[in-house]
C-alpha cells in the first residue's frame, strides 16, 4: 500500500503538470507521512543527496557548454566537419552527425547540441535543397552523442546514483559506443540522402581542411582539457570542469573574440537555471530513492523480471524496453536518479559491469530525448527547423533504428563499452 501511495502521488503530480522535481518531493513527503517516519529523515536524505563533491562538476560542464554555444566554437566545428565529409552525397547530413559528435564531446549536452548546431545547419540544409524533416531528424538524433561521448554531466549523475562510481571509467567507456552510434547515424543519413537525391558539395581541398582543423583546434582543446585531465589523474572531475570553463572563456574571448558581454550574461543565467533544476532533482530523488529501498523495489523488480524469463538476453531486452518507454514520458536526469537504484542491481546480478550499464542507460534515455511526448531535443529541433512534430516523427524511423542497433550492440557485446576502461586497470 505504501508503494502505491508513493507512485500514485508521483503519477498524479506529473498528470497535473507539476515539474518532475516537485512531484518527486511531494511523493516522498506522502510516503514518509504514510509510514509515520519523521520528516527530518527526509530532509537528511535531501541534504546528503546534494552534498557530493563530484556534483560540483555539473555547473562547470554546463557553463562551459553554454560559453561554447555563445562564443562561436560550434561554427568552427561545423566548418571542420563540412571540410572533411561535405563532399559526400547528401554530405550535409553526415556533416551534421560529425558536428554533433565533436560538439557533443565538448558541451556534454544533447539539448545544447540541438540548439547550437540546429540553428547553424538546419537553415543551410534547407537552403541547399534538403527537406526540412530530414534536416531536423538528423540534428535531433545525432545530438544523443552529447550524453554518451565524454564529458557528460549525466554520467556524473549516474555515478552519484550508483553509489560513487569512477567517473573517469564512465567517461572513457562512452567513447566507443558514442562513435559507433554516430557511425550508424551517418550511414543512415547517407542512405536516406541517396534515396532522396540530395546534392553533394565540392571538396574544398586539403589546404582548406587543414586551415579548418587549425581554427577549430582551440575549441577542441576544451574537451582535451576536461577529459584528459580526468583520465590522466592530474585533476578531479570537478577541477577539470572548472579548468574547462576557464579555457572556454579564454578561447571565446581572446581567440575567437565572439563572446560579448550580453552573450556571457545569457550563458551565466542559463547555466544557473539548468544547474538549479538538476540539483533540485538530485535532492528530491534522493528522498524518493530512500523510500524505494525501504519498499525493496529493486528486489521486487528483479523477482518480476526473472519470473518472466531466466534468460539474460531476454531480461536485458526487457530492461531496455522499459527504459525506452520511460524515456518517452519523463525527464532524463530524473530517470537516471530513479532508475539506477532499481535496475542496476538486476543488471549486476546478470554479471554486467556497472560501467557498461551506465552507458546503456545513457543511450536509452538519450533516445528518449528524441521521442514524443517529452522529447526535449525533438521539440527544440522542430522549433529551430520550423517543422511540425508530426511531420518530423513520420520520417524519423530509420534514425531511431540506427540508435537502436548501436544500443543492442553495446548491450550484448560488452567489449564496445568495456575495452577502453579495461586498459586503465
Amino acid at each position: 500500500m505504501g508503494l502505491s501511495v508513493l507512485f500514485g502521488v508521483f503519477a498524479l503530480g506529473l498528470f497535473c503538470g507539476m515539474p518532475v522535481a516537485f512531484a518527486l518531493g511531494l511523493a516522498s513527503v506522502a510516503g514518509f507521512l504514510y509510514e509515520g517516519l519523521p520528516l527530518f529523515i527526509g530532509f537528511q536524505r535531501v541534504l546528503s543527496g546534494v552534498s557530493v563533491f563530484s556534483l560540483l562538476a555539473i555547473p562547470f560542464f554546463i557553463f562551459a557548454g553554454e560559453l561554447m554555444m555563445q562564443g562561436g566554437i560550434a561554427n568552427r566545428l561545423v566548418k571542420l566537419a563540412a571540410s572533411a565529409v561535405g563532399s559526400l552525397r547528401g554530405g550535409l547530413g553526415v556533416v551534421n552527425v560529425l558536428s554533433s559528435m565533436l560538439f557533443g564531446g565538448i558541451s556534454g549536452s544533447a539539448v545544447a547540441d540541438t540548439s547550437a548546431l540546429g540553428s547553424i545547419l538546419i537553415p543551410v540544409m534547407k537552403e541547399k535543397g534538403y527537406d526540412p524533416d530530414y534536416a531536423v531528424n538528423v540534428t535531433v538524433t545525432s545530438s544523443v552523442a552529447g550524453v554518451v561521448i565524454p564529458p557528460s554531466h549525466n554520467m556524473i549523475l549516474y555515478a552519484v546514483a550508483a553509489g560513487g562510481m569512477s567517473v573517469s571509467k564512465l567517461f572513457i567507456a562512452g567513447i566507443i559506443p558514442g562513435v559507433l552510434m554516430c557511425l550508424c547515424l551517418a550511414l543512415v543519413a547517407y542512405w536516406v540522402a541517396v534515396r532522396r537525391g540530395y546534392p553533394a558539395e565540392t571538396f574544398p581541398g586539403f589546404k582548406a581542411l587543414g586551415v579548418a582543423t587549425i581554427v577549430a583546434l582551440p575549441g577542441l582543446m576544451t574537451a582535451v582539457i576536461i577529459v584528459g585531465g580526468v583520465l590522466s589523474g592530474v585533476m578531479t572531475v570537478t577541477e577539470s570542469g572548472a579548468f574547462g570553463a576557464i579555457w572556454a572563456i579564454l578561447v571565446t574571448t581572446f581567440v575567437y573574440r565572439e563572446l560579448t558581454w550580453p552573450a556571457f550574461k545569457a550563458a551565466v543565467i542559463t547555466s544557473v537555471r539548468t544547474t538549479a533544476l538538476v540539483m533540485l532533482l538530485v535532492a528530491t530523488a534522493s528522498a524518493f530513492s530512500y523510500l524505494l529501498a525501504l519498499y525493496r523495489v529493486p528486489d521486487l523488480l528483479a523477482n518480476f523480471v526473472t519470473g518472466i524469463s531466466d534468460n539474460p538476453i531476454i531480461i536485458l531486452l526487457l530492461i531496455n524496453l522499459i527504459l525506452l518507454v520511460l524515456g518517452m514520458i519523463m525527464d532524463m536526469a530524473a530517470l537516471i536518479l530513479i532508475c539506477t537504484p532499481i535496475f542496476l542491481p538486476v543488471a549486476v546480478g546478470l554479471g554486467m559491469d556497472p560501467v557498461q550499464f551506465g552507458v546503456i542507460l545513457m543511450m536509452n534515455l538519450g533516445l528518449g530525448l528524441c521521442t514524443p511526448p517529452v522529447g526535449a531535443c525533438l521539440f527544440v529541433g522542430c522549433v529551430v527547423g520550423k517543422v511540425r512534430i508530426e511531420q518530423a516523427v513520420r520520417t524519423i524511423g530509420p534514425f531511431y533504428l540506427a540508435i537502436l542497433v548501436a544500443l543492442m550492440l553495446v548491450t550484448y557485446v560488452p567489449a564496445f563499452s568495456m575495452f577502453l576502461p579495461g586498459l586503465m586497470e
